[in-house]
């Protein structure tokens, strides 16, 4: 196995570890078993320590998270349809890569220096003012209004943990009912 194969599998054992478990609970024994290694010492080779793993689950979640999005908003011009292009595509993401959306969550409320909390937000603020500059919508304060869009999708990802049969379709279309009714012109 090569050594990108070998860290590529200890990544994926962490994400599934850290969903299932939270972070505290997500030692190199613990990803280890999950990755069906022999010993721990595979996942000293490749990683220094436990942030620097958990630091690479996170670039890896928002590498993977950001192309996903970027593939469902790629070619779109207005920024209201790129900011609906970004609500369905998040609710997506959660339907498709669960373990994935509810480790990124966890990382960022348990694990990780406050950066990767701000990197998505930034994004979103982005669009968001990009939105207002074009008119389409109204005058808000994009980095606090970004904040509470990410806290609705986090929501949605703490939900599906207490109800993993939660209608994803019907929060899909309730988060964009909301975030459209925060940010269009009246």
């Amino acid at each position: 196995m090569t050594e990108q194969v070998r860290r590529t599998q200890i990544v994926a054992a962490a994400i599934e570890v850290i969903a299932r478990d939270g972070g505290a609970q997500a030692s190199f024994k613990a990803i280890a078993e999950e990755a069906g290694l022999s010993s721990t010492g595979l996942i000293s080779y490749h990683f220094a320590n436990r942030q620097e793993l958990i630091d690479e689950v996170g670039r890896e979640i928002l590498g993977r998270f950001t192309e996903f999005v970027l593939a469902r908003t790629e070619g779109i011009e207005e920024p209201v349809a790129v900011l609906h292009g970004f609500v369905e595509a998040n609710v997506e993401f959660l339907r498709t890569h669960r373990s994935h959306a509810t480790t990124l969550l966890r990382i960022r409320q348990e694990l990780a220096p406050i950066e990767l909390a701000r990197s998505d937000q930034a994004q979103l603020a982005e669009v968001l003012r990009l939105g207002q500059q074009s008119g389409a919508l109204r005058d808000f304060d994009p980095a606090l209004v970004a904040v509470f869009v990410l806290s609705i999708r986090d929501g949605i990802i703490r939900q599906l943990a207490v109800d993993p049969e939660l209608d994803l379709a019907a929060a899909g279309r309730e988060f964009a009912t909301l975030v459209d009714l925060a940010t269009r012109k009246a």
